[in-house]
């Protein structure tokens, strides 16, 4: 093939999460080197979650993906708490898809929620013959909800020739849901260490923005107000380590983190949060900065993890990462970090540690920095792309 392999990325919406996160380093990476010619296909412009309106003009990743010359389209859906089901697709949005897809050499999906549209497609007789990898970024299938079914029907029919986890507890949840000729590959997270790095002049001007004392320890919840990253025992922790201790502050952050939503209102009055030392930011677009101003980076997830980037994107700035045992968390931060049970006293036991020895647990995570970096997991994802195409070529 003379010109660059067409690599089309369908998102359910361009709105705050990890995943897309990650998706979209890798795409804008990819791109922007020449590997391939990457477009992506949100089947939202809008999503409504976590009591908040996300416009994709107004996302980050939408801006990042605009700036490096990626072309995005849209079928101009507003995204909600389930993905539209192949039936739910009309025929002019089917067709607009369709226009979109003819022009690709292999096609990428965000997790397992766009596929119900792939799946719409074919049954029209309009999804070409190319390669489809679905891109899972989820350690529990069964909370996907009839996604899980549509990837399945999707491998059964023979046309997703791969799946490509995050993480090998991603890799080992799904695989009982497609058959064994779907190829399953693991390619594990990476992140820009030149943006995530140590700063001690944004700690001061984050603590002064906040009116933090400059020399309190700060821990900092980097998640979206979902029941999956359990935002409660979050705070009861909070709670518990307060009565302890009276310097350390508390930051939110993420889509629903803030006072005008008012699940979070009640859970913070539920919680008994000292209202002076919490500071719910929403949803930030400098959270390099905001990692730089903390001490420990928290993740109190109970379930669906599978390799959050806040514990590594937390640690190359030198904050420890302090996480339950969901996904590869502990396999992540192992050397670095600290893993605990789901028990608010247990974690609030692990900041009164990290606090303590302060020194010790920021030189290992900045220790771990070299093996943080997104460069190897560019090179692979670059490599499964070009398998992908091919292997297409050969066949035809």
């Amino acid at each position: 093939m003379t010109r660059p392999t067409r690599v089309l990325s369908l998102y359910e919406g361009l709105f705050a999460g990890g995943a897309r996160i990650l998706h979209t380093s890798v795409v804008r990476g990819l791109h922007a080197d020449g590997s391939h010619e990457h477009a992506v296909l949100s089947i939202a412009s809008a999503a409504r979650r976590e009591s908040t309106l996300q416009r994709m003009e107004d996302d980050t990743r939408y801006r990042e993906l605009t700036g490096a010359g990626v072309a995005v389209s849209t079928l101009g859906r507003t995204a909600g708490a389930h993905p539209p089901a192949p039936e739910d697709y009309s025929n002019a949005e089917l067709d607009a898809a369709a226009s979109v897809v003819a022009e690709a050499d292999v096609i990428l999906t965000l997790k397992e929620q766009p596929l119900g549209l792939l799946l719409a497609l074919d049954e029209r007789g309009l999804l070409p013959d190319v390669p489809i990898a679905s891109c899972l970024h989820r350690s529990d299938p069964t909370h996907s909800g009839a996604a899980m079914r549509w990837l399945g029907e999707l491998g059964a029919s023979g046309r997703l020739t791969s799946t490509v986890s995050c993480a090998q507890s991603t890799s080992d949840a799904y695989a009982r849901f497609t058959p064994p000729t779907v190829r399953k590959i693991v390619i594990p997270n990476g992140i820009d260490t030149a943006r995530f790095r140590p700063g001690a002049d944004d700690r001061v001007a984050v603590h002064r923005a906040l009116g933090i004392p400059l020399d309190a320890p700060v821990v900092v919840f980097a998640a979206r107000f979902d029941a999956m990253k359990d935002p409660g025992l979050f705070l009861r922790s909070v709670a518990s380590h307060a009565r302890r201790d009276e310097q350390t502050h508390y930051l939110m952050c993420g889509a629903g983190m803030t006072r005008d939503n008012p699940a979070l209102t009640a859970a913070l009055a539920d919680a008994g949060v000292p209202r002076h030392r919490m500071h719910p930011l929403g949803i930030r677009d400098d959270m390099p900065s905001v990692y730089r101003a903390a001490d420990i980076v928290a993740l109190t997830s109970a379930y669906g993890e599978a390799s959050p980037l806040c514990l590594i994107e937390g640690a190359a700035t030198g904050a420890t990462p302090v996480t339950t045992a969901v996904g590869d968390a502990a396999q992540i931060v192992r050397g670095f970090g600290v893993v605990t049970p789901h028990d608010e006293h247990a974690i609030a036991a692990a900041w009164t540690k990290v606090i303590s020895r302060r020194p010790v647990y920021r030189a290992a995570a900045l220790a771990a920095r070299p093996r943080l970096g997104s460069d190897r997991m560019l090179d692979a994802y670059r490599n499964v792309i070009d398998d992908l195409a091919g292997a297409q070529e050969a066949a035809a």
